[in-house]
């Protein structure tokens, strides 16, 4: 079924950053990830200054500020850190995707805006998601050059030495929310860009010993966007959804997903690149092989590299998260490879992935009681 909104897609992802360059070469160095755009003074930008990098079709932009009066992200980086303040979908018309979505409910935050120089023209409006978060509808139909007006080709190569990661585009984006917010944001997702509630996981769904949380996956009719919303619930101990809103200071974006084809080769390249992830136990791959699941994959080549099986639903994914990547313990990234159709979110991997994470909650002192 064609969703009504004209969503062609994931287009990109933007961080706000304390340093755009330092970040970006994190994202190339680690994540295997080619630098193709630039923004800044050079380019006519005097207030903030971006890198694009892409692999495929994955696209991330980083942002940072250059003067104090760039309040915006001054503002931002200084309640929740370094963190996704906007992502963007590519549909086919952005005065069409805007208005059905305002008229829906939706809080506007950028009218359709066109942007335009000597290679044409893009069309950009955004709305608002969470608290200081946004989603941008973008079309580019009609631009020959690099992203976007502003944006030029970058002054230098950021890492000429790194593993092939295979990394491929965004699965899903994951957002956290305060307790009682969930259900509103789903409802906001399903009304204002008739998406609609694939996965509801209610209490005692997901939970540990010590912590639990809720949570609904919206998307839209045609299933090229997926969005998981999280929120804590009862439990002895804090959540780690609750240690991220500590942290980040309010709602937001926890984690993004990104593809991949062979989820081994890619976690040993990202390994090597000095990528963190969360540890798993032995036990996990002893119980893995006690399930008899008919995978592809050898057994111990997952456990060599940590990776996390499930056979959710039709197929089955191969999965593993990263550690949080900033000095906060808010955003990461999730790594997954979906085999033979798997459309689920690795229900059967909560238990050995959310006690890997309270691990990490008790190192920093954060394991408390609730």
């Amino acid at each position: 079924m064609a969703n009504s909104m004209g969503i062609r897609g994931y287009h990109f992802v933007e961080f706000y950053v304390g340093s755009a360059k330092m970040t970006a070469y994190w994202f190339a160095k680690a994540l295997g990830l080619e630098c193709t755009a630039y923004c800044g003074p050079e380019t006519g930008i005097r207030d903030k200054i971006s890198f694009l990098l892409e692999k495929n079709n994955l696209k991330i932009l980083v942002t940072g500020p250059l003067q104090p009066s760039s309040s915006e992200i001054q503002m931002f980086l200084n309640l929740h850190g370094d963190g996704v303040k906007r992502w963007a979908v590519e549909v086919d018309s952005v005065e069409h995707a805007f208005s059905k979505a305002v008229k829906q409910t939706a809080i506007p935050v950028l009218t359709p805006r066109r942007y335009e120089d000597q290679d044409g023209f893009v069309q950009e409006a955004a709305i608002r998601l969470y608290d200081d978060s946004e989603i941008v509808f973008f079309n580019r139909d009609n631009y020959r050059g690099i992203f976007r007006p502003g944006f030029g080709k970058p002054n230098q190569n950021l890492v000429t030495t790194k593993e092939d990661t295979g990394l491929i585009a965004i699965d899903h984006i994951v957002g956290n929310v305060r307790e009682n917010e969930m259900n509103r944001w789903a409802d906001y997702f399903n009304k204002a860009m008739d998406f609609e509630t694939f996965i509801d996981f209610g209490p005692g769904d997901i939970s540990t010993q010590f912590s639990a949380l809720l949570s609904k996956v919206v998307r839209t009719k045609d299933e090229v966007i997926k969005n998981p919303i999280n929120e804590p619930y009862e439990g002895l101990k804090k959540s780690q959804i609750e240690e991220y809103l500590e942290h980040y200071h309010g709602s937001g974006i926890q984690h993004i997903a990104i593809s991949t084809n062979d989820i081994i080769s890619s976690i040993a390249a990202l390994r090597k690149n000095g990528v963190e992830f969360l540890g798993v136990p032995k036990t996990y791959y002893e119980d893995l092989r006690k399930k008899n699941y008919p995978i592809r994959e050898d057994i111990s080549k997952l456990e060599e590299h940590g990776i996390l099986c499930d056979t959710e639903g039709k197929g089955y994914l191969l999965q593993l998260f990263t550690k949080p990547i900033g000095d906060r313990p808010t955003f990461f990234f999730e790594i997954i490879q979906r085999c033979e159709g798997a459309e689920g979110f690795g229900q059967g991997n909560f238990q050995a992935l959310f006690e890997s994470i309270e691990r990490d909650q008790e190192l920093r002192g954060n394991l408390t009681a609730r």
